[in-house]
């Protein structure tokens, strides 16, 4: 078991959704580090059995965030685990299809929509008023830098995005006289089996390597690089903590400066 260190998040009572794996286990660590205490949920029922004990101030629970009734329940347990709530990491979300619109499948457009959007409407629902009752906080939406540009072939995906950058800057809007803020994140790819899975599903579709589909996603970035799940992680926890105390309403890119996502 890791001890928790007494940092800057100390007695701050948090959840991140798909909290198991990639950039929510990453910021999972993060802000467990800096002293608060993590109620995570994810799909991923063996990725949380994995996760317990691991931390003291931890707590998982198997959830589909796409499922409202669940979704309510998880933050009925959250609230008794916790004592209430001062920040939602919002940061479950799948890829979606890859294909061209007219391709798409409806299951698949509707199964993207409800995770990517519907799941973090939920989330807030049900957030909200532990925020007001603990007097303030913060929440994170996770979008992507799909939120800011169009990107062929992941038609559902973008729309999703979109959405929520709105749904973002509304809630920012509603909530700021409460003393919350609601800002989003938009990283650009992430290094890790997400990435990778995206990659080999859109070179079937091309009908060229994985290594050229991998060197064009780069070249989309000023800075023609992936970022790491530690990354995000990185600048979530500083919209949640004091330094950004000031900041809200914003969709914040992590992206090394996406130029364009064009077919290339």
């Amino acid at each position: 078991m890791v001890s928790d260190s007494s940092g800057l998040l100390k007695g701050k009572r948090v959840v991140i959704t798909a909290g198991a794996n990639g950039i929510g286990l990453a910021m999972a660590r993060h802000f467990l580090e800096q002293g608060a205490t993590v109620c995570i949920c994810d799909v991923d029922g063996a990725a949380i059995s994995r996760l317990s004990g691991s931390y003291a101030s931890l707590h998982g629970f198997e959830v589909d965030v796409a499922d409202p009734t669940a979704v309510g329940a998880f933050f009925k347990a959250a609230e008794q685990t916790m004592g209430g709530l001062d920040i939602l990491v919002n940061n479950a979300g799948i890829a979606g299809p890859t294909a061209l619109c007219e391709d798409v499948d409806i299951e698949d457009w509707h199964r993207t929509i409800n995770v990517d959007l519907n799941a973090q409407f939920y989330c807030a629902k049900y957030a909200i008023p532990l925020l007001k009752a603990s007097g303030g906080g913060s929440i994170v939406m996770m979008a992507s830098n799909a939120a800011l540009f169009g990107f062929p072939m992941r038609s559902p995906y973008t729309a999703a995005k979109w959405a929520l950058v709105g749904l973002t800057k509304t809630l920012a809007m509603e909530l700021g006289p409460y003393g919350i803020r609601v800002n989003a994140l938009c990283p650009c790819s992430v290094e890790g089996p997400r990435i990778d899975g995206v990659i080999e599903r859109e070179a079937a579709k091309r009908g060229v390597s994985p290594q050229k589909i991998r060197e064009d996603y780069q070249r989309q970035s000023s800075l023609r690089t992936f970022v790491r799940a530690d990354d995000v992680a990185a600048m979530a926890f500083f919209l949640v903590s004091d330094a950004g105390a000031k900041i809200s309403g914003q969709a914040i890119g992590v992206d090394g400066h996406t130029e364009s996502l064009a077919q290339l």
